[in-house]
């Protein structure tokens, strides 16, 4: 088996180590268990969340236990790393419904069953039980000021202002390293570039509460960006989530496969599990072949089915080939309904009216005249039926689910009618 960590270097996902010697030692020796931290300020992840847990799950294919850890005590905090103001609180309850989202996405990433499964703990548990004197004396002793003030997160928030909640999340996420490294064994803890101050509080919190002999260790991801600089993992209507309901399938498998050339063997490197000489065979192709777009493709898929399943991929390509060829008629009502949600869209009444009329209603031919044309010479198709009558009457049979219908004009200009 490849190296672990000659593996993740050759993908770009080591960016800072701790102690490189001391870890690559560790690694050979014996299995580990480690963790990564998710904070549940949402009921889904993004896409730029996982990147550690995907480098996490890399370390379980090599036989390492990756140990989950969903913050629903620091997530009613909020981490002041990577931001210039408060962040909103959340209730208890909201939080709770946040947690069980998030648990339902690495079940998709992750393996919990095997030997070696992966083991998901709430930092509620042992912090929530905690009172103030108890935090303050046996933690809170130990690390000092001017320590803390050294901390990128805190120190590029003092101008603008920084409450002592968040003050305080640097050495909370100190305590759940120590808690893991003592009731889990847990040696190693992955991050973001961004939780570098974080994880070295947390090893301090292990040093001062153990003796000289105690070893654990710390490694960040470098922040994911595109080509051009710009910040990775939006699309136009906003972040990609992982849930469904969020962001469906279809339009994950479409961020996906609208990546750059430039981009697109640096993110099949981070993102997927495909072996090097794979990925090397795929740069090939786009540096010869780019206008077959084999590597977005194969991103697309990869990522579809590691976070929604096989199905939900097939359902995902089925679209894609539809709009394509504009056969329209191979799609449930379902699909259209997530194809064109953010297409431009009109709303009408429920009522019979001539094509020519309905057309112009709609405003998807500018006059008349120009309507009885575009139905003449074939331009008009109502859910991928073309109509060629201009005495044809739209009418309730037209409508989808009673609610919305798909008119397309050309090739390429859709409009969706929603029926009030």
């Amino acid at each position: 088996m490849t190296n672990l960590l000659d593996d993740l270097a050759w993908r770009g996902l080591l960016y800072q180590q701790t102690d490189a010697e001391g870890m690559e030692q560790l690694l050979s020796e014996e299995k580990v268990s480690l963790y990564c931290g998710v904070d549940p300020t949402a009921d889904s992840m993004h896409i730029g969340h996982i990147v550690p847990l995907l480098t996490l799950r890399r370390f379980q294919m090599h036989g390492h236990r990756p140990i989950l850890l969903v913050g629903g005590a620091t997530g009613m905090i909020g981490d002041p790393s990577g931001r210039s103001e408060e962040r909103q609180l959340q209730t208890t309850e909201q939080i709770d419904l946040n947690v069980q989202g998030i648990k339902k996405q690495m079940e998709q990433i992750f393996d919990f069953d095997t030997e070696n499964g992966a083991q998901m703990v709430n930092n509620r548990e042992w912090i929530g039980s905690m009172d103030v004197i108890e935090f303050l004396r046996d933690f809170g002793k130990l690390i000092n000021i001017n320590y803390m003030l050294g901390k990128d997160s805190i120190a590029s928030r003092l101008d603008t202002g920084l409450s002592f909640t968040e003050f305080a999340y640097t050495l909370i996420q100190g305590i759940d390293f120590n808690h893991l490294y003592d009731h889990f064994g847990c040696r190693v803890q992955v991050g973001g570039s961004d939780q570098w101050g974080n994880i070295t509080t947390g090893l301090e919190v292990i040093r001062k509460t153990h003796d000289d002999n105690t070893k654990a260790y710390g490694i960040t991801i470098p922040l994911v960006t595109k080509a051009d600089g710009t910040k990775f993992g939006k699309s136009a209507s906003g972040s990609v989530w992982l849930d469904a309901k969020k962001t469906s399938p279809y339009e994950f498998y479409q961020f996906w496969i609208n990546t750059a050339d430039s981009d697109v063997i640096k993110y099949l490197k981070i993102f997927t599990f495909l072996e090097r000489a794979e990925i090397e065979a795929l740069e090939v192709t786009v540096e010869n072949e780019p206008h077959l777009r084999k590597a977005q493709i194969t991103l697309a898929e990869e990522m579809t089915r590691l976070i929604h399943g096989q199905y939900a991929l097939d359902q995902a390509i089925r679209i894609s080939q539809a709009l394509f060829s504009g056969n329209l008629k191979a799609l449930t009502a379902e699909e259209m309904k997530d194809a064109f949600k953010d297409v431009p869209s009109v709303e009408m009444a429920k009522e019979e009216k001539n094509i020519v009329d309905f057309i112009v209603e709609a405003t998807v031919s500018p006059s008349k005249r120009q309507a009885r044309e575009d139905v003449t010479n074939g331009a008009i198709s109502i859910n991928g039926e073309k109509i060629t009558d201009v005495a044809y009457v739209v009418s309730g049979a037209d409508r989808l689910e009673d609610e919305f219908m798909i008119m397309r004009r050309g090739k390429k200009n859709y409009k969706m009618i929603k029926f009030v």
